[in-house]
């Protein structure tokens, strides 16, 4: 009598981690996206558009006017328990009961207890600049003390200020109308902004807009602030607060889908950009998320999915999570500080492939499933001596699920890649598949592939080796329990069979 006994699950799979999904978040654009795009205006320049037109584009129903001349006040310093001005020429100190104290060349260093002079105090130039903390600025400096320390405010005409924000707010070497453009914008930004009732009107960074004073000053930008001298953008007898940012990636937003709380007003809406694409970062690079970081950044429990809601904007207004608990929505601009993004215009892709099952054999087919949204076709991709080999193109039901059949030939590890990102990687465990058949006192074996093989006897309790070969056994063996084992080696799972028995011969068998 013959006895077949062929390998299916009596070898033992280490446990396999439970695949998880790969989030890939692509995105374009620098900054709030409300108004003039500063990458978007240099591409019009570039293509023949003056800085009229280019106002036109980003900020329409809108004209440009005259504005009188203005006086601005920009914070430098706050929270300071010590400030120094000076200059490289005489100056003069005022302070609030209109005591004057004249100063010679050098610098003075200004506690909340200062000469028995009354705050706040203000330094008046003489012939050069005065200086705060060794930077030159033009106009005086007004030094107020204030419950956290001493504020210094700078004072001085409203060109003379945008002299030193147009250069810090766009590169050396662009296009004059560029510079032009942008000159007109920021003074209008600034006219709009000023708040008579506080200590300031505008901070020197891009809570408002970057000033760096007389160091930032140059030649080509000075000249942009002179030739659009008093201009400003007016929307029926208003300046506007015009907006700027640097790159929207192909599109600009509305005040009221940037800013939810602000009203929608008809010179800041949602613009093509055209020829935004010249900006290094009118588009990211992919960057890979896995859920455990999206977890750990959010404060989320179990993250198995991520949607992006968008505004009319075409921006992400918020992501919706789908965690252990349900589904919760998180505000597309906290989106955008959490993870150090460019703007709030970024889509969130997936890629998922499922554990593939245990078990399986030589020659068994495997399905392996897995789904992909956002992404059109992936590949397939399994580990092999020569790197990572693509082994299918996947081309995802419309519900982004996907299942595709593959020979089961050697252990490997699986994953899914898109261009240039791979998602986690699924393990694949195969066991050689050994068939044994005995008939009295021979026993037969088979390895597929054809792996060494031991076949063992049990005695004493103990299995011990009484023959080997390379993928076929035939031989007469003692009557007793016997099985055989197969060493994979890194290709394949280990695999030792059920024991099977070898009888003595008897005669009529």
């Amino acid at each position: 009598m013959r006895v077949c006994v062929v390998l299916l699950a009596a070898l033992a799979f280490p446990g396999l981690a439970r695949a998880g999904t790969v989030f890939l978040l692509d995105g374009r654009g620098w900054g709030h996206g409300v108004g003039m795009s500063q990458w978007g205006a240099e591409g019009y320049a570039r293509h023949g558009f003056d800085y009229r037109q280019i106002l036109a584009h980003y900020y329409p129903h809108t004209h440009i006017g005259l504005a009188g001349p203005r006086t601005v006040r920009i914070l430098l310093r706050e929270n300071q328990s010590k400030l120094r001005v000076g200059s490289a020429s005489p100056f003069l100190v005022v302070d609030a009961r209109g005591h004057k104290v004249h100063v010679p060349t050098g610098t003075l260093t200004v506690r909340r207890r200062f000469e028995r002079l009354a705050f706040p105090l203000r330094f008046e130039p003489g012939a050069q600049p005065l200086r705060v903390g060794g930077a030159g600025y033009r106009g005086a400096v007004v030094v107020k003390a204030k419950p956290g320390g001493l504020m210094a405010v700078n004072v001085l005409p409203l060109d003379r200020y945008l002299r030193g924000v147009v250069p810090w707010e766009v590169p050396v070497a662009w296009h004059a109308q560029t510079y032009e453009a942008q000159a007109v914008a920021a003074r209008s930004y600034t006219l709009a902004m000023l708040k008579p009732g506080k200590d300031f009107d505008l901070f020197p960074d891009d809570r408002s807009q970057m000033y760096g004073g007389i160091r930032a000053e140059r030649t080509e930008t000075n000249l942009a602030v002179g030739a659009t001298a008093a201009q400003v953008l007016v929307w029926g007898d208003q300046i506007i607060p015009a907006y700027y940012f640097s790159t929207s990636g192909g599109k600009t937003s509305s005040v009221h889908d940037a800013w939810p709380r602000m009203q929608q007003v008809p010179y800041l809406v949602s613009v093509a950009d055209p020829y935004d694409y010249i900006s290094p970062h009118h588009i990211w690079p992919t960057t890979v998320l896995t859920p455990e970081r999206i977890a750990t950044v959010l404060r989320l429990d179990g993250v198995r999915d991520l949607r992006v809601v968008r505004n009319p904007s075409g921006r992400a207004q918020a992501v919706r999570a789908l965690t252990s608990h349900g589904w919760t929505q998180i505000p597309g601009g906290v989106i955008r500080t959490k993870f150090k993004l460019g703007s709030t215009d970024f889509e969130i892709q997936a890629l998922t492939l499922d554990d593939v099952s245990a078990g399986l054999v030589y020659g068994d087919r495997v399905r392996v499933r897995g789904w992909v949204r956002g992404l059109g076709r992936a590949r397939l991709q399994e580990l092999t001596d020569r790197g990572w080999q693509t082994v299918r193109r996947i081309r995802p039901a419309p519900s982004g699920r996907f299942a595709v059949s593959l020979p089961a030939l050697r252990s490997t590890e699986l994953r899914l890649a898109y261009n240039g990102v791979a998602g986690d990687t699924v393990p694949l465990q195969v066991a050689p598949r050994v068939s044994v058949s005995t008939r009295g006192q021979s026993l037969h074996a088979v390895v597929s592939p054809r792996l060494p093989l031991q076949v063992q006897r049990l005695t004493r309790r103990r299995w011990r080796a009484v023959a080997s070969s390379q993928g076929v056994f035939n031989g007469t063996l003692r009557p007793g329990s016997y099985r055989v084992q197969v060493l994979g080696g890194s290709a394949y799972a280990s695999a030792v069979t059920r024991p099977v028995a070898v009888r003595a011969h008897t005669t009529g068998s």
